[in-house]
């Protein structure tokens, strides 16, 4: 979906709270569940790499199925010292949330404060921001989920690989769908990746590539190549990727980025798909996940925006039949993991409460819990997304600093209680969220 930055303060739509109603906030929080922000974390926190067996991720041999969140802002807000306060904040209370995979941008594409400043020339200082979120994360017990490039426009993503090559004099089309097939941008790509995954952190000294913390790699956000509705380009390009991610690192996991959109030759392109169009756009879930050098498939949950006058009841029970489509496609097509790995209800809807966000959250995760009783492929679903105070002018319509509001604390929190009876505590979630759950379930 398309991110939308707004400069404007977003008053009058539930998303920040009066003085007074704010403090009772504050005051529910603190009673409900004490030490939330003032227990301090295990310094010392020793985490092994997630693997996949059949349809599920273990972690030291324990199966694990992940309540995660996405703050797609980390490596960006850790550049500048006068946003770095935020990394700590943000990482810390969805740790005691119990909240253990994060998923979060590791590129910027000759964009303000970018990594990658042109092709294979990059700011030393911003790639020591993505050393500090990682080491970060690291003293959390936080996984992160690192996204690699961008098919939008926001901080560079396809389009800048397109302009590069393009004022190099070596592009075959200005088209941005050129990413995908044209030799020379590819080479910058994979360029990138192995400087990325090569990276030593300078404030651990792993390699990213060694490195635990790290969950996997995404390779791209919600790709789309509409020049190609077959699925072809897209389907090479992949292949390619994947493979070349895992010659130079076979370690952690690899998904694509897909937003589960199910393309012109497949049979759910209108049992299941949310209309007409999403079977053009070059992309299939099941032949793009199935590549054997893809570990997991990623899906995304955006019925506002797929369907603009669609009563809100209806918009739930879509999302009910989308999240069991791929969850089957997962158990009997795919035989691996399903990730939920963006979803978000817009504050801008004209019907749009708290309420029914709330409601909205819970459909998704009363169905990955139901996935974790019965072993099924739907591994983990991440919210869109989290913020800190102060953050108003990044905020999409998507965004919630989850402490604001109660209800939606609770709720996200109490699925991560759920989740720990189920499969056991992660040595990293520590004795607060043993405390915790004992208070909320």
């Amino acid at each position: 979906m398309v991110k939308s930055y707004t400069e404007r303060m977003l008053e009058g739509n539930g998303v920040f709270y009066p003085i007074i109603g704010f403090a009772s906030c504050v005051a529910f929080l603190y009673m409900s569940f004490g030490d939330i922000f003032t227990s301090s974390v295990n310094k010392e926190i020793s985490l092994s790499f997630v693997e996949r067996n059949g349809t599920q991720f273990f972690v030291d041999g324990r199966v694990f199925y992940i309540n995660g969140w996405n703050s797609y802002w980390l490596m960006y807000h850790a550049v500048e010292e006068s946003s770095r306060p935020r990394i700590k904040p943000i990482l810390q209370g969805a740790a005691k949330m119990g909240f253990t995979v994060c998923r979060t941008w590791a590129f910027n594409d000759g964009d303000y404060n970018a990594l990658q400043i042109s092709p294979g020339r990059f700011d030393e200082r911003v790639f020591r921001a993505l050393d500090y979120v990682i080491a970060e994360a690291r003293q959390h017990g936080v996984r992160l989920l690192l996204t690699l490039v961008n098919n939008l426009e926001n901080y560079g993503g396809k389009t800048q690989y397109v302009k590069w090559a393009w004022e190099e004099g070596v592009g075959l089309s200005s088209s941005n769908d050129s990413f995908f097939y044209d030799p020379s941008i590819r080479h910058y790509f994979k360029s990138y990746v192995k400087t990325v995954l090569t990276r030593k952190n300078t404030i651990t000294g792993i390699e990213y590539r060694d490195d635990p913390t790290i969950f996997g790699w995404e390779l791209i956000n919600e790709p789309r190549c509409i020049t190609d509705t077959s699925g072809d380009t897209l389907q090479d390009w992949i292949i390619e990727m994947s493979t070349y991610v895992k010659s130079i690192d076979s370690r952690h996991l690899i998904t694509v980025g897909l937003e589960g959109f199910y393309g012109p030759r497949s049979p759910k392109r209108f049992s299941a798909n949310p209309q007409f169009w999403a079977a053009d756009l070059g992309v299939d879930f099941v032949r793009n996940s199935k590549i054997s050098t893809i570990d997991f498939a990623s899906v995304h949950i955006y019925p506002d925006h797929w369907f603009r006058h669609q009563d809100f009841e209806d918009k739930l029970k879509f999302v009910t039949k989308w999240m069991l489509s791929h969850i089957e496609d997962g158990d009997r097509e795919l035989q691996k993991p399903v990730m939920f790995t963006e979803f978000g209800l817009s504050s801008e809807n004209k019907d749009f409460d708290l309420d029914k966000r709330d409601r909205f959250f819970k459909v998704i995760l009363d169905v990955i819990l139901k996935c974790a009783k019965r072993k099924r492929s739907g591994a983990g679903s991440f919210v869109w997304q989290f913020l800190v105070e102060g953050m108003e002018e990044y905020n999409d319509d998507f965004g919630i600093v989850p402490w604001q509001r109660p209800s939606t604390y609770k709720l996200l929190t109490a699925q991560s209680c759920r989740l720990v009876i189920l499969q056991g505590m992660l040595h990293t979630q520590g004795e607060y969220l043993k405390q915790l759950c004992s208070r909320i379930l």
